[in-house]
């Protein structure tokens, strides 16, 4: 019956009955602003009504007379293109004497021809937007309203529910990880901790509509869209466009002359509804660009969602718990026969969810990972993995969560190979991947550290344990002992932010009785942040040279000048600093990665803070960096502008506030010849945030 919808279904007439008399449906409000406020949905910019399943909306319907207890009327609920009730994508809702369907519906209210009607979808309910119709009985038949644009409304899932599988269970969780639409994420290197600003936008105009666009271009079933777990990993492919057609194409290259560079986005919103409009992926992103998107698409549908930073985040290419880095005979690294790579970090994100297909100890947060890495049921996605699995080594459950446990929990192991190929290791560093795992705190705007919930205090018992059921359940391990090295090397560095030399500090201990002659090599090489050498620095220290190490130990420091490495730099570039030593007994080796800072960009606001009210804001940076930034643009204008040594940019800009409270401002400068080291290096950029008042 509802094949291309059909505004009237054929009806014999009611006996003794005349049509001035029957109940005619004249008019409907969705009661917006009402429904807006209770199921908080009032931020999502669009004209229809947004409400959240498993709780109730009132909608008002005009009659053409006051109804009676013999009148006999319903509302019908469609969605997708072929409505079916069989599939839960039609819902009838009945009131008065019928009852039991999967939406409850009940009349709260008559006032003379004006019925309010309470409607509660189903805690289950598919997520998306629908369709309604009032359906009145005339005769054998049922006559229902014409087609109107302005009564669909959007049904979302709803984590102030208790019945809902995405119930979160206080209001300072909900009102961060579902109401919140900026936040930080975390980026650099665990020594070096910096941050970036990320405007979600999920409430933005056309956001929602984009996010079940992605849903309908991607062709996932309607009828999964009410299962937050297929949701979710649905969602984790769909947001990359590796194999599906999905939002985002991915580049870490240094040429992003066909689209975007990854540094210069500042938020989702600009990338969903360009995806929306063109029906093509947008270039380019990496890894936090598809976390904050994802991180939209999750918050924007109703799902608690954040994203996480792991720093030193392992991708093994062979499936264990081993990252192998080679060096050669004479001790250099081996860079063409190391496939393994750690990169200084990796975003992904948590989505908060009960998993109905899983014992209960496995709700709550769960890994997502949008980032095209490894296909997993022959598409490029990731999750959702439950953290309380990865963290206690329980690598059965769906899903993922091997590939997510070798990302914080391998071992580091150097190897030397001899001339024959033969490959020997002489170092297993079991603390080096995932270090930290941050992500951005509740009470502010600082991180929060979440690495304990992905695993246990390294060498404890219950770490112990976790590692074994690991090896149990398929994750190999190098199971090498070494006696204790009586010499050891320790790297330091600090990253400066204005053109002075960048001192690294290499320390030789030695505990033996006797002096040690060591022959030290080390090389300082480009790095980007998935731990890809970009080009080795020649002429720098990278050749052989012995060094005496007393009892006591010996320091050596060695300077670079911002000229002699900047050029060598590319797009999300950092130092790789790598020293090998070699006695006639004793073989060591030590990695530090060093992430580079630029001068901050500052911002200065005028005008009065009030919604609808002019304000501008000045924006200004001073190039300390002793040579010439070229092509430099701020993001928030996207003027092209060249910066000279110690010369200073400044742009004022004015805006009107349209939303109170507290708002934050970003703003991102890119640079040509200047990389994307960490968050304020290649793009300097600064959060501003305004505490806006109401008319």
């Amino acid at each position: 019956p509802f094949d291309g919808e059909t505004d009237l279904i054929p009806r014999s007439a009611q006996p003794g009955v005349g049509t001035i008399y029957a109940l005619l449906v004249v008019g409907v409000d969705m009661r917006k602003d009402v429904n807006a406020a209770h199921h908080y949905t009032g931020e999502y910019m669009t004209n229809l009504l947004v409400v959240r399943r498993g709780q109730q909306f009132i909608i008002d319907v005009s009659f053409s007379r006051p109804v009676t207890p013999q009148d006999d009327f319903q509302l019908e609920f469609l969605i997708g293109a072929d409505p079916a009730a069989n599939k839960e994508s039609l819902v009838v809702v009945n009131f008065g004497n019928h009852s039991g369907a999967a939406w409850a519906g009940q009349i709260v209210e008559a006032r003379d021809t004006v019925v309010s009607l309470g409607v509660t979808a189903s805690s289950k309910a598919i997520v998306g937007l629908y369709r309604m119709y009032v359906a009145v009985a005339m005769g054998n038949g049922m006559q229902r309203t014409e087609k109107d644009p302005n009564t669909n409304f959007y049904l979302l899932f709803n984590p102030w529910s208790p019945d809902d599988d995405v119930f979160y269970p206080d209001d300072a969780g909900r009102s961060e990880y579902v109401l919140n639409s900026t936040g930080l994420i975390y980026m650099g290197t665990p020594d070096q901790v910096t941050e970036r600003g990320w405007v979600y936008g999920q409430f933005e105009e056309g956001i929602l509509d984009a996010c079940i666009y992605i849903m309908d271009a991607c062709r996932m079933s309607i009828h999964n869209r009410g299962d937050v777990v297929k949701m979710v990993r649905t969602a984790s492919a769909l947001i990359n466009s590796q194999d599906d057609n999905g939002v985002l194409i991915g580049n870490w290259s240094d040429d992003f002359s066909m689209g975007t560079p990854p540094t210069t986005w500042t938020g989702s919103a600009s990338i969903l509804q360009k995806y929306h409009t063109s029906g093509a992926p947008v270039s380019f992103a990496q890894c936090w660009v598809y976390a904050g998107v994802l991180n939209t698409f999750l918050r924007c549908l109703g799902i608690p969602s954040r994203v996480v930073t792991n720093f030193n985040s392992a991708h093994d290419n062979t499936g264990n718990l081993k990252t192998e880095l080679i060096f050669k005979p004479d001790g250099t690294p081996d860079r063409h026969k190391t496939q393994d790579s750690i990169w200084n970090y990796h975003c992904w994100n948590e989505a908060f969810m009960k998993r109905v297909d899983l014992p209960p100890k496995y709700s709550g947060w769960q890994a997502v990972d949008a980032t095209p890495q490894e296909t997993k049921d022959g598409y490029f996605r990731c999750g959702p993995a439950p953290v309380i699995a990865i963290r206690d080594g329980e690598l059965c459950h769906p899903f993922d969560c091997g590939f997510v446990f070798a990302e914080v929990n391998s071992d580091l192991i150097h190897m030397k190979s001899d001339k024959y190929g033969n490959m020997t290791p002489f170092k297993v560093d079991t603390t080096y991947v995932g270090k930290l795992i941050y992500t951005k705190s509740l009470s502010g705007w600082g991180p929060e550290d979440i690495t304990g919930t992905y695993k246990h205090p390294e060498g404890s018992p219950a770490d112990q344990q976790t590692m074994a059921l690991a090896e149990l359940y398929g994750c190999s391990r190098d199971r090498s002992n070494f006696p204790a090295s009586k010499l050891s090397i320790q790297i330091s560095a600090q990253a400066v932010r204005k053109p002075s030399p960048l001192r690294v500090s290499v320390t030789f201990y030695n505990q033996s009785e006797a002096m040690k002659l060591v022959k030290v090599h080390m090389e300082i090489s480009p790095t980007y942040y998935t731990g890809v050498i970009s080009g080795i620095k020649k002429g720098f220290p990278g050749h052989f040279r012995y060094v005496c190490v007393s009892v006591a130990g010996s320091i050596k420091v060695f300077e670079l000048l911002p000229q002699e490495y900047i050029s060598y730099l590319g797009s999300n570039s950092s130092l790789e600093v790598t020293v090998t030593g070699q006695t006639d007994d004793v073989e060591v080796s030590e990695v530090k990665t060093i992430a580079l800072k630029l001068p901050p960009l500052n911002i200065t606001l005028s005008g009065q803070p009030q919604v609808n009210r002019d304000m501008y804001v000045m924006v200004s940076f001073t190039n300390t960096m002793g040579f010439p930034l070229t092509g430099a643009k701020l993001a928030m204008e996207g003027a092209g502008l060249t910066i000279p040594p110690m010369g200073q940019i400044s742009r004022k800009v004015g805006f009107r506030p349209t939303k109170p409270g507290l708002q934050t401002l970003l703003v991102v400068l890119d640079c040509d010849n200047l990389p994307d080291v960490n968050t304020t290096t290649g793009r300097s950029k600064s959060n501003f945030k305004i505490s806006l008042k109401a008319k």
